[in-house]
Order: C-alpha cells, then structure tokens, then sequence
C-alpha cells in the first residue's frame, strides 16, 4: 500500500509488494495505472518493432523473453488479486472475516512464491541472463535487469530463513502493540533486537554485493542504489539547513504569536459536515485527472492507495473535525493514484517491472509534489478558496491567503505522521540515525528510548513525554520495515526538483496561472511522460532525477525552497 506519510494520517503497516519480487504495487502501498488501452510512450524510449530481434524466427534470448514475460504477467495478475484482497480488508471485510482472510493469503502468498522461483521461471531467467544488449528497446532491457536481479534476491533466501522472517515479523508486531498500549518500551526491546539481527542476515543473504555496509541492503529494498554514505551526506545537509530554520520560525513565533495564528472560520470542529468534505474531495480529485472509471475513492482508517494495477487504482481518505486532514489526504493519495494510472500499458509495460515505480521515494516524491507543491501553493487557493466557500459558507471571511497561512503552520510536535514540511526531514532523520546505528552495532536496542527524547529536544525543541509519542509510535520496525524512513524525506526532496523542472519546461507563470484556474491537466501530462509511463527504465532514482531535472537526488533545491517559502510566511527577514 502506499500510505499518506505527511500530516496527521498514520503510514499503512502492509507494504508486501514494496519488498517482493517483480513489483512494489500491493493494492502504493505502492506504493505502493492508465486508462484501458492507453499506451503512453516517450520520444526517448524506442518502440518495439525497433528491436533489432524480430519475433518471427526469434532467437533463443527472444523466445527466453517471450516466455519470460508469459511468467511474469501471471505473478502479476496474482498479485493483483493480492492487492484486491488488501484493499477490501481494509475498507469493506467484516471483522469476522480475519481468519479466514489470513487462510487466503497464505494460501495466495504459496502461490506467488512458487511462481515466482520455479523451475520455469529460472529458466526462464537463465535464458535471458546477461542478454540485455540483445535488444534496442529500453524497457526490455530494464524488463530483463529487474526481472533477473529481483528473481536472484528471492532465490538466495532460503525458505527457513523466509518461514523465520515472516514469524518474528509476526511475533514482533503484536509485542510492538502491546508495548504502545502500556506505553513501555521494554516490551518491545527484545523482538527489535531480533528484528534487526534478522534484518542484517537478510540484506548480507540477498545482497551480498552490498556486505561492507549492511545497512546499504535494508536501504536498497526501498531505494534502489542509494547507499548509507551517500545518504549521511544529504541528511548531514538537510540538518544542518532545516535546525536553524526552525529555531528563527520559533523564535519569530514567541515574539509574535500573530504570526501564524489561523483564521477564526478555520478553526477545527463540528461544523465540517464530513459529506461536504468528501464531496469537496472527490470533485478536487476529478480536477486532478484521476479517472474514476478506473478507480475509488473510499473512506478508511488509515489513508492508503491500492487495487490492482494501473487499470484498478483505488485509494482512501478519511473525515473528521480537522478539515485538513481529509483534504489533504485526498490531494496526497491522488498523486499516488495518478502516478499508478499513467503507468506505461503497452506491451512492453502492463504487468512487467518496467513499467513499475522506481522506489518507493519516487512513488512518495508524486504524492508529495501534489500535497506539497500544488495544494500548499499560494496558486492553488485561489482556486479552491471560492470552493470551500460554497461548501462551507461559514469560511466566506476566510481569503486564499488566509486558508494558505493556515494550512502551512510550522507547529513541531511528538508525532511523525502530524510533522509539517519543515519539520518532517527531522523525524525522519532521527530514525535513519538509530537505524544505521543498531546496524553498525554502535547503539544497543535499550538505549533507544533515551537517545529519541534526547534528540527530539536538539533538534526540535521538543520534550517527549513517553514511549507512546516517542519511540513507539510508527509500526515499521515491528513488521521489519527497517531502510523505509529514507524514502519519506528523499520523495520529499525530488518532488521539489521535479516541481522545478516542470517550472522550466512548462513555465513558471504559466503553470502557477494554471493551477490558480484549477487546471492541472497540463502538469499531470507533462508528470505521466517524464515519470508515470517510464516506470523503472531507469536504474535508479538518481538516474531519474537527471534525465529530468540534469542533476541527481540533492536536497539543496528543497532547503532553497523551504528558506524562501517559510521567509516569506514568518517575515523572517524583519
């Protein structure tokens, strides 16, 4: 599933896909996506009538393919009707249902794995092993590069060693829960520190290219080609950039508490009918682009987007007294969608890894650039201010500037998934620096607890008040998500250089006029050829980022943005 990461929606606790073979899709999760028939592809990318290979008296490496793509097609149909079966327990099954849902699962998940490392696959695999070069066209060689690396990751790892994973991860969950609900973290320490060791065997068994750096194999299950040193590099900077932002916002907002105070029609509260909101929502959403004819929107405890591939993307949001929330989770998962719904379908993409996210930071960096860059514009207020008004006349007073300082409060606080942008990276770097840490042996699992609150205060001025709010709060560890936090903040960082890029090529008047109108289909367009429909072509994020932006992942664009933008908002400059 991919699951709101930003301001008060928890991250969803499944993400099978994110970490199985051939795909990161288990509903993005996912994650973790086109109309029927749409076949988007770019200028860059030859068609398939120019391999040099033709079908007709096809070679042993075409005729290997061919069979390849059969293979995997089918563990993607199956792992559609995985997704289908996700999305359903979290949105409409009945509670008692569980038990046997889990029967099912399994029973799917045998399925999968034997389809997934059988005898035919590997041959499959061997046949096309090392034979890219055979081929012009670029998706089939990335079709083959994933396919052969994600096939030999899952071969490497025993099924023992698999059986034990899934068991701690199990076992670990419900001590993670229990240890939230007493507030306790000592209840949890033991199964961290088996999660960890386990975590270490895993990234060393399925990577053993990456054993100098263990934590560089946790990482790359969610992040492709990053490493730990490369990462140490630009969280150093976010730091170093983002602690004395936030202590002159502080500082601006002792002395003026005017600041940033909300407009009085904004406040939280019952008067938000929850129908009006999702109304709102859901015409915002159609603005947007996403297709309901190849989609939903439902409403779910936690908000989330899933289905079963690009032909069915569904996604949730969620309602209450807080306006922003529901709203903003709407826009947020709508990126996700929109990303899965502008996936390449042609032949060399529906079903394949080539038309798949990249990373998981990719998938977050949409999702982000439409919360973020679009919905906490000043542009986008000039739009949607006039349609809070007519759904909720009680905001008439309120202006389009008013809802944009209101909703882009700078507020630190205990809690990750309530952290607005500024403070955000900060949270994430906290648990990267544990992580890394417990994986270089250089923290003990028991020290956790007060090395959290200790930095919390460093860096956010925060006092934590217990293990609840403080170490206990997120479930990833507990269902062995460890390299995960990363791609929150590194989605962050490349939603800022593709936003700018997308300034560049399109204009930056023109666009902001544009999404002051509420048109967004020329964005939308110019996001599905740039990213959507090339999928995983490329080999990784970096490589991504500088067919688009001319420069790979750096977080200098996002700390310039983050400077101007809360300068201005805080009058930091007075």
């Amino acid at each position: 599933f991919f699951s709101r990461g930003g301001r008060c929606v928890c991250a969803s606790s499944l993400l099978l896909r994110a970490i199985a073979p051939y795909s990161m899709w288990n509903v993005y999760a996912s994650s973790v996506s086109a109309l029927a028939g749409r076949s988007v592809l770019m200028a860059h990318l030859r068609p398939v009538s120019s391999s040099r290979i033709a079908l007709s008296g096809a070679s042993a490496p075409t005729q290997s393919y061919e069979k390849l793509k059969a293979l995997l097609r089918e563990v993607d149909a199956l792992s559609e009707i995985q997704g289908i079966l996700g999305y359903d327990e979290q949105v409409f099954m009945p509670p008692g249902a569980a038990a046997s849902r889990a029967k099912q699962k399994g029973a799917l998940a045998k399925i999968l794995h034997d389809k997934s490392t059988g005898t035919e696959m590997r041959e499959a695999i061997d046949g096309v092993r090392g034979r890219e070069e055979d081929f012009d066209d670029v998706r089939v060689r990335a079709n083959i590069r994933d396919a052969v690396d994600a096939f030999d990751k899952e071969a490497r790892k025993s099924s023992d060693l698999a059986q034990k994973e899934a068991q701690l991860e199990s076992e670990a969950n419900q001590a993670w829960a229990a240890a939230r609900k007493a507030s306790d973290f000592s209840l949890f320490a033991g199964k961290l520190t088996e999660i960890f060791e386990l975590k270490k065997e895993v990234a060393a068994v399925t990577r053993p290219a990456l054993k100098s750096e263990p934590y560089d194999g946790a990482l790359d299950a969610f992040e492709r080609g990053m490493r730990a040193e490369r990462l140490d590099e630009i969280f150093e900077e976010l730091r170093a950039g983002l602690v004395p932002l936030l202590e002159a916002i502080n500082a601006k907002k002792a002395s003026d508490p005017s600041v940033d105070a909300p407009h009085p029609s904004l406040a939280f509260g019952d008067q938000w009918d929850t129908e009006a909101q999702a109304a709102l929502s859901r015409d915002v959403a159609a603005k947007m682009g996403y297709s309901f004819d190849n989609g939903r929107l439902d409403v779910s405890t936690h908000p989330f987007t899933g289905g079963a591939g690009p032909q069915d993307v569904r996604m949730t949001t969620r309602y209450s007294a807080n306006w922003a929330e529901g709203f903003g989770a709407t826009i947020h998962e709508c990126g996700h969608a929109l990303y899965e719904q502008g996936r390449d379908v042609g032949e060399e993409g529906l079903g394949l890894p080539a038309s798949r996210a990249l990373s998981m930071g990719v998938h977050e960096s949409q999702s982000l650039l439409w919360e973020r860059m679009v919905l906490q514009s000043k542009p986008f207020w000039e739009f949607a201010a006039p349609l809070f008004h007519a759904r909720f006349p009680f905001t008439a007073e309120a202006t389009a500037a008013d809802f944009f300082r209101t909703y882009n409060r700078v507020s630190p606080g205990c809690i990750r998934v309530e952290a607005d942008e500024v403070t955000y990276p900060l949270h994430v770097i906290l648990r990267y620096d544990i992580e890394r840490a417990l994986f270089r042996g250089e923290m003990a699992v028991a020290e956790v607890p007060a090395y959290w609150v200790r930095r919390m205060k460093e860096d956010l001025g925060v006092h934590v008040p217990d293990d609840a709010r403080g170490c206990l709060q997120d479930i990833h560890w507990s269902f062995g998500a460890v390299g995960y936090f990363p791609s929150y903040t590194l989605g962050a960082i490349m939603a800022v250089q593709i936003y700018n890029a997308a300034k560049a090529d399109l204009g930056a008047g023109a666009l902001e006029a544009q999404i002051a109108r509420g048109e967004f289909g020329t964005l939308r367009e110019w996001l599905r050829e740039k990213v959507h429909a090339v999928g995983s072509v490329h080999a990784s994020p970096d490589a991504l980022l500088t067919s688009i932006a001319g420069e790979p992942v750096s977080p200098k664009p996002f700390l310039d943005y983050l400077r101007a933008k809360y300068s201005e908002l805080y009058r930091l400059e007075e």
